[in-house]
């Protein structure tokens, strides 16, 4: 396996799959058209667009008029959140202290311009959020409320109960974002009988290419775009659109939708697999969140005790070509420990290690890992 690298750190992102790749080829070639020009060069780039909106909302069972292809999940997330408090008179936010810095640092800029409070719902020791707290905090809030909570967390892989908490929304006449990121692609969505406004998605978690999202907005939310300058996405979204993106998340989520019952079998397999490994050897360990629960079956977040040794576990995984993260591929490099565990288990003993799967992995592999962390532990 010398020289092999072992690549367990799907959750920050995917390789790109070769079909398509195959299908981004010619709008990287030869149907260079910009989309909005009338001649038959932007209208075969036009009509890819559409096809690709048409293949995304069917997949997600969405209406077409719902889906908007943006530049991945941090600018659908913020353009959700923004119309929430500019357009749809959002006075308060209620959210997690273990989201995705893309929608805590929207909120908390919101909250420093002073045109919303913010209140964060309680995180259960397991990582789940506590309902109880959730519906106390919109039974008493005077404001209406934007809830933007996370399908799936990123660094534990819990998944929230999002139609229990959308029919929460419905009830108190809150908006309802969900960033789905780390599960669209990975899970069905049938949207149209999901109590959501909207969800953010982002193509190079599933294999398709990065700087490619989609933002739903469902049919009877009215809001205002977040760029200005062209009509771009039915006024939406302003700017040239990402043409081969688009045509690339597209074929990913037909992909990832086609293989599903096969790829995710496989893949949790080799969690629990990995799980039982680690339980074995490591008597020490604990798992974070709810693995073998409500979780994503791509992820897996393990706490070992901290020892001279252990402390430098990413960095001697990383020397070992075994690529792995401690949390947030997006807060890498900054030293300041990972929020989402400081959330649920902030304990200062403990040196936390993310591994996540993909249907290229393998229990072959899982072993190779193993062995590595018995030399470093």
């Amino acid at each position: 396996m010398k020289g092999e690298r072992i690549y367990f750190d799907n959750a920050a992102t995917t390789s790109l799959d070769p079909e398509v790749l195959e299908a981004m080829m010619p709008y990287l070639t030869e149907k260079f058209g910009n989309p909005s020009s009338i001649y038959s060069y932007g209208r075969e780039t036009r009509m890819a667009i559409e096809n690709a909106r048409k293949s995304v909302a069917k997949i997600l069972n969405a209406k077409t008029g719902e889906i908007f292809f943006t530049s991945g999940g941090t600018e659908s997330s913020n353009t959700a959140i923004n119309a929430a408090v500019k357009d749809l008179g959002c006075k308060r936010i209620v959210t997690s202290p273990i989201e995705h810095h893309a929608t805590l640092h929207s909120v908390e800029n919101f909250k420093r311009s002073g045109e919303v409070e913010i209140s964060f719902v309680k995180i259960l020791p397991d990582g789940h959020v506590d309902m109880d707290d959730l519906e106390q905090i919109l039974t008493s809030s005077k404001e209406k409320c934007l809830v933007t909570l996370m399908h799936a967390n990123n660094e534990i892989g819990n998944l929230l109960d999002i139609d229990r908490v959308g029919a929460l929304c419905k009830k108190y006449n809150a908006v309802f974002h969900s960033d789905t990121v780390q599960t669209i692609g990975h899970f069905p969505f049938d949207l149209r009988n999901t109590p959501v406004d909207f969800i953010s998605a982002a193509a190079h978690k599933f294999h398709g290419p990065k700087g490619s999202g989609i933002l739903f907005i469902n049919e009877n939310i009215k809001i205002r775009p977040f760029l200005q300058g062209g009509g771009q996405e039915r006024n939406m979204r302003a700017g040239t659109e990402n043409l081969y993106g688009i045509v690339g998340f597209a074929k990913a989520l037909e992909i990832a939708t086609a293989n599903f019952e096969k790829d995710s079998a496989n893949i949790r397999s080799i969690k629990q697999y990995m799980m039982e490994q680690i339980k074995k050897y490591f008597p020490g360990a604990s798992f974070n969140g709810d693995p073998l629960g409500k979780s994503l079956y791509t992820l897996l977040s393990i706490s070992f005790p901290k020892s001279e040794r252990s402390e430098m576990l990413l960095f001697n995984l990383d020397i070992n070509n075994i690529c792995a993260s401690g949390g947030s591929a997006c807060t890498s490099g900054a030293d300041a420990g990972s929020h989402v565990i400081k959330a649920i288990n902030n304990d200062r003993e403990k040196v936390t290690v993310r591994f996540s799967f993909c249907k290229e992995n393998t229990k072959d592999e899982v072993d190779v890992v193993i062995e590595k962390l018995k030399e470093l532990i």
